[in-house]
């Protein structure tokens, strides 16, 4: 059996993840900014599970989960940087707090949370990590522009980290989830939204807009199979570096990659007119 290291362990498929890995005979230390909500959100699975108060922003707080973690089950096997929230708004609508704090979450406290816990993986010289992203990191859209950065650079870090790892035996895979029924879309922790204040931007980012608002419980993805898939590859030989759930994650993927092949091809004359 395996031990976990999960971040925003208390909701969403964070605490999906967490409750397939439990029922599975893992042990889990389960992060979140209030532990007593882990807790609450697991009631009766004690066995294994490890509530500790960890805000992702906060590094010694991650180090002191890892420590926590360590001198409870001895190791860490699998990470789950899964802590973040989204962001809705034109580009030129979002403030600096607002795009800098998001970024302060999803990227940097991605990075916070990799410091606690790769001495330990690179250590045991195994382990897996597993990003979770979205496939609005590999294709985003307007209105979701800052969040899509967001995961974009959680897919560059991504890239880096399987190379930088691969030697040591520790896996990298990133989690590219289309829409999911969690509370992401109805709860102001896990979803943003900045003032439409441009009046120009109704017809490029409106449409997106009221497609979010009115998307909340009809999404189609089942978020308890998507974490019984999520925990199954860190159970396989030779594991993705990306992973999408769901068929609107691969129709979107697919769509991006069609439209980079034609760029690619329309275009190639120019590219190659650049070189010696």
């Amino acid at each position: 059996m395996s031990v976990w290291f999960v971040t925003g362990a208390s909701r969403g498929l964070g605490a999906e993840i967490t409750r397939e890995a439990l029922e599975r005979g893992h042990s889990v230390i389960a992060t979140a900014r209030d532990a007593a909500a882990v807790r609450q959100a697991y009631p009766g699975k004690t066995e294994g599970l490890l509530a500790v108060n960890a805000d992702v922003t906060e590094p010694e707080q991650l180090r002191a989960a890892a420590e926590a973690g360590l001198a409870e089950f001895g190791r860490i096997d699998v990470v789950v940087n899964n802590a973040g929230y989204g962001l809705v708004g034109a580009i030129e609508e979002t403030s600096d707090r607002a795009a800098r704090a998001l970024f302060d979450v999803n990227v940097f406290g991605v990075l916070n949370t990799l410091r606690a816990t790769l001495p330990t993986l690179r250590a045991q010289r195994s382990g897996h990590v597993l990003n979770i992203g979205s496939v609005g990191g590999f294709a985003t859209a307007p209105a979701a522009g800052l969040y899509g950065a967001s995961k974009f650079a959680l897919e560059g870090v991504s890239e880096a980290l399987h190379g930088e790892l691969a030697p040591l035996g520790v896996r990298v895979t990133i989690v590219e989830p289309g829409g999911f029924r969690t509370d992401f879309l109805n709860s102001s922790t896990s979803m943003q939204v900045e003032p439409a204040s441009i009046v120009d931007y109704v017809v490029g980012a409106g449409p997106v807009r009221e497609a979010l608002a009115n998307y909340d419980g009809r999404q189609p993805g089942d978020p308890a199979k998507a974490a019984k898939a999520i925990v199954d590859i860190t159970e396989v030989t030779e594991p993705p570096l990306r992973l999408q759930l769901g068929a609107d994650a691969i129709e979107r993927v697919e769509a991006k990659l069609d439209r980079v092949r034609r760029e690619l091809d329309e275009w190639r004359h120019v590219a190659l007119s650049t070189g010696i």
